[in-house]
Parts: structure tokens; C-alpha cells; sequence
């Protein structure tokens, strides 16, 4: 019989090479077939799919050659083959208990390894999986995912996300992870997927729909200060969040933004998206109006186009679900709470101080923030010491949980590593774009108004006096600032990427007993 390839094709080396290459490339067009048809994709199919299998394909050709260039080198020794296949006679009896054997055991290793993949890929789909198979890597991310208000969202839902427009991409980036966690090449803390995410309308938009923000909510807030006594005050607001269809409610709040009836394009310049100095709005009926920084040299027509947006959700929850909390913001929520006790003396500053302290290891930082806030107190307050003793090791338990939530040394995780672009206490958030320097050519200014977002209606101060009005009343800094807050933003004190010096009071008092 007439052979379709030349003699040295024709080896146990080759032949395998290439049964391994044509079931490797079989499984990628099934596996790639039933995925993008599927209308949703799997990072870690997605792994199986472009990198492991690849490489055994990879493998199986590599053998196919090797096989090739070992039988040409038998037949120029003039060693050659017969060329016989193997002869089965199901007449023989030994033989036919073989072949049933062979054949009932294939099928049965099929069926398990059938069910061993199907609950392989179930698990590979799972918050688990994600969270905890790179554990060091992903612990940050993952321990503040489960205290998050998406934690019932699984991380593909946001991360990956249906249909096959971004298939390519996330095949491009899990294949990048894998390497980088193998050869230990991740940058430390894991940076925010900034380019890497999904448009708002492929995962936000699937639950909430931004034509929908209606009214006001009711935010209230407790703080206390830096000093001996640890004074509260207190702001209550509502929240402006509407934006919404104008034919249910009013169209006009902090999601007027993402009201379908406007789109707002702008141009950054940074990484983190906080420096705009240019920003389009586009009306319903076609009218767009540009404002520009007065403070920034910025030409339009030239510029990274990746750095040009319409704004999403992303732009402002652009941490939904990986919220590391800043150390005074936790520790005043404790306090309002009775988690720490308020009467111990300089308790927020000591609180504060022990968090915000650099560490080498979570094991270090836990024993140490147990070591520091006890001998504060046996040292300068001994009487408070013995008498309140049980209050002091539950404020320090206390602490060390805000710790173990908000801190991963090995990572250089902490509040400070990521921008949180809500609000404009420590990030400069809305004031990226509302900070009365953004005009337009006829003279329009995106405001710095506070009452645009939302209405303070009580606060009270620290001397404890209460002023309380449904109209609206003017913010009372809680501490006395050089500058009027309304001449500086928030982050000029507040900022995250800046070191704060809380605790002068307490360690004056430190170093003067």
C-alpha cells in the first residue's frame, strides 16, 4: 500500500508526537469554540486553553521533529524498519479480554476525567479559587473583596465580565499573572487594572442602571480628635445622588453624571486618573461644551488617545470592592460604635499612631500594636492602666482587627497604596474636575460648591454645640486650620500619598512625663 508520508515519518517517536499535537489542538478549537459561544468567559478556561494546552501541542511537534531527525539518522546507519503494525485477533481469547479490558477501562477514565474537569473548571470559576491559590498575592485584594458590598459578586462577574469583545485581552492578561506569579516578577502592591477593566455598561450596569438614581440619602459621620479626651463632633448630610429619568424624579444630583441624557468625555494625564485638565460635556440634543484647566498647558489634539474616556461609574467607584479604609476613618467608626473605649486617654491618637506605623510582617505588627498602646497606657496613665485594664485589651483587639483588614506588609498594601476617587477627603476625587479652574470658552466654570453633592444639615462641633437646619448650614471645621477650607482642598491635610503627622498631642505628652 502506498504511504501518504515519506518512510521516516513513519516511527513510534513521531507517531506519538503527533497523536499528542492533534488532540492538544482538537481540545483548543473545542475548548475555544464552546467558550466564546458560550457568552461568558473564564479567565482560567482561558489558561487551560492558551497556555497549557498550547504547550503541550508545543511539546507533541517538538517530538514529531526529534522522531523525524532520530529515524533519518537510523536509516543513513541502514537500520530500517519493517513497517508492521501491531495485529489484533479478537478470535484469540487472550486478546479479546485485553481489547474488552482496555476498552471498558478508556471509557471509565473518560467518564471520571469528564466529571474531574467539569468540577475543576466549577472550581476554577470560584471567589476561592481567586482569592486564596496565590495567597500571598492576592490576600489584600481578597480580604477586603469579602468585607466589600459586592462580596456576593463573584470576581469573573467584574473582572472578566460576558461576551466576547474583551476575550482576547483577559486570555492575554491571566497568561501575564501566571508568569508573573511564577517567577515571582509581581509588582508589590498589585496595581489597579486600570486598562485591564471592563467598561461600567459590561458589569456596573448589569445590576444597576444609571438612569435610575433618584432623591437623597441620609449620611451621618462621628469624629474625634486628637486630644486627651478624645472630643466627638459630629456632621449629619444628604447625599445628592439623584441623576436620574427626569420623568420619575428630579434629573439632577452626583449621578447626573451618568444620566443617560448627558455623556462627559475628558482627557487625563496620569496613571491614577487624577490630573484632567480637559473635560466634554455632550447634551441629549447634540450641544457639547469644553473646559479646560487654566492652570495646565494642554493641548487637545495631542495626547495618548488610551487617555481619553467617557466617564463610567469606574471613574468615581473606581474601588467597589477592594476598599482599604484609612486608619483615622476606621478607628472614629470603632469609637462611634463602643468597639474602643472613649475614655482612655488620647485613645484616638495612640489608635491612629500604631496603624500607621511601618512594619516588616503582619505577625510583628500585631504583637507590636498589642506592645505600644499597653505600655502607653502603664507608663503615663498607670491608675487608668489598672483600673480600666479589661477596656484597654479590647480597644487594642479592636485595633489589631482594623489592622489585620487594612494592612499587608509583604504587599505594601495599605489605605495609602490606591487612589479611592470617592468623595475628596483624601483622594482629590470630585475635585479633579470641580475645583473652579476647568472654564469654558464662554466663560462656564465646573463648580467647587459643596451644596452641588450634597446639604449639611447638622453638626456638632466639638465645644458641643449642636446647629441643626433642614435648609442647609455652613461646615465649622472641627479643628482651627490656618486657611479657611474653602480656599484649599481637603487632601491638602488629608491626603493619602502625603505622611500626617497626628500625633503631636499625645506624644508630647509621651515625652513630657
Amino acid at each position: 500500500m502506498r504511504k501518504l508520508f515519506p518512510p521516516i515519518v513513519y516511527n513510534p517517536v513521531t507517531l506519538v508526537g503527533a497523536a499528542i499535537a492533534a488532540v492538544s489542538f482538537g481540545l483548543i478549537i473545542f475548548l475555544f469554540i464552546l467558550e466564546f459561544f458560550s457568552g461568558e468567559s473564564n479567565p482560567y478556561l482561558g489558561i487551560i486553553t492558551f497556555i497549557v494546552l498550547p504547550s503541550i501541542l508545543i511539546s507533541g511537534l517538538l517530538l514529531i521533529a526529534y522522531g523525524i531527525f532520530r529515524e533519518r539518522r537510523r536509516i543513513k546507519r541502514g537500520i530500517e524498519r519493517s513497517g508492521k503494525f501491531i495485529v489484533i485477533d479478537l478470535n484469540d481469547i487472550k486478546q479479546r479480554r485485553v481489547v474488552a479490558t482496555f476498552t471498558i477501562g478508556t471509557l471509565l477514565l473518560l467518564l471520571f476525567s469528564a466529571f474531574g474537569s467539569y468540577k475543576a473548571f466549577e472550581y476554577s470559576e470560584s471567589d476561592e479559587f481567586c482569592g486564596t491559590i496565590c495567597h500571598e498575592v492576592m490576600e489584600p485584594e481578597y480580604t477586603a473583596y469579602l468585607s466589600s458590598p459586592h462580596s456576593r459578586v463573584g470576581c469573573v462577574g467584574c473582572h472578566i465580565g460576558s461576551g466576547a469583545d474583551w476575550f482576547v485581552k483577559s486570555k492575554i492578561s491571566g497568561a501575564y499573572q501566571v508568569y508573573s506569579v511564577l517567577f515571582n516578577k509581581y509588582s508589590r502592591p498589585i496595581p489597579t487594572p486600570v486598562h485591564e477593566l471592563r467598561p461600567a455598561e459590561g458589569t456596573c450596569e448589569q445590576c444597576h442602571s444609571p438612569g435610575h438614581f433618584f432623591s437623597e440619602i441620609k449620611y451621618k459621620s462621628d469624629y474625634f480628635l486628637y486630644d486627651e479626651a478624645n472630643t466627638k463632633s459630629s456632621i449629619s448630610m444628604l447625599l445628592k445622588i439623584g441623576g436620574g429619568n427626569s420623568e420619575l424624579g428630579r434629573a439632577e444630583g452626583i449621578h447626573w453624571h451618568m444620566n443617560v441624557a448627558n455623556r462627559i468625555q475628558y482627557i487625563h494625564t496620569d496613571e491614577k486618573r487624577n490630573e484632567i485638565p480637559w473635560v466634554k460635556q455632550i447634551n441629549d440634543d447634540g450641544t457639547e461644551t469644553v473646559y479646560k484647566s487654566i492652570e495646565v498647558e494642554f493641548d487637545e489634539n495631542n495626547y495618548p488617545k488610551e487617555n481619553y474616556r467617557t466617564m463610567d461609574c469606574i471613574d468615581c467607584h473606581n474601588r467597589p470592592s477592594h476598599i482599604f479604609n484609612p486608619a483615622d476613618k476606621s478607628v472614629n467608626l470603632s469609637m462611634s460604635l463602643d468597639r474602643i473605649d472613649k475614655s482612655l486617654p488620647y485613645i484616638k491618637s495612640i489608635a491612629v499612631d500604631v496603624l500607621e506605623t511601618p512594619y516588616s510582617t503582619k505577625e510583628i505588627a500585631l504583637d507590636s500594636i498589642r506592645i505600644s498602646m499597653s505600655a502607653f497606657y502603664q507608663f503615663n496613665y498607670p491608675d487608668v492602666f489598672k483600673s480600666k485594664m479589661k477596656e484597654i485589651e479590647e480597644s487594642i483587639k479592636e485595633v489589631q482587627k482594623i489592622y489585620d483588614r487594612n494592612y499587608f506588609p509583604r504587599m505594601n498594601v495599605g489605605w495609602r497604596a490606591f487612589p479611592n476617587h470617592i468623595s475628596h477627603l483624601y483622594d482629590t476625587g470630585c475635585f479633579r474636575c470641580h475645583d473652579n479652574k476647568h472654564v469654558s470658552d464662554d466663560g462656564k466654570v465646573i463648580r467647587k460648591d459643596c451644596n452641588i453633592c450634597h446639604t449639611i444639615i447638622s453638626q456638632v462641633t466639638p465645644d458641643g454645640k449642636e446647629n441643626v437646619s433642614l435648609q442647609g448650614i455652613e461646615f465649622i471645621h472641627p479643628v482651627q486650620i490656618e486657611e479657611s477650607f474653602l480656599e484649599q482642598d481637603c487632601v491638602t491635610c488629608h491626603a493619602r500619598e502625603k505622611e500626617q503627622n497626628y500625633f503631636k498631642n499625645y506624644k508630647k505628652i509621651v515625652s513630657s512625663k
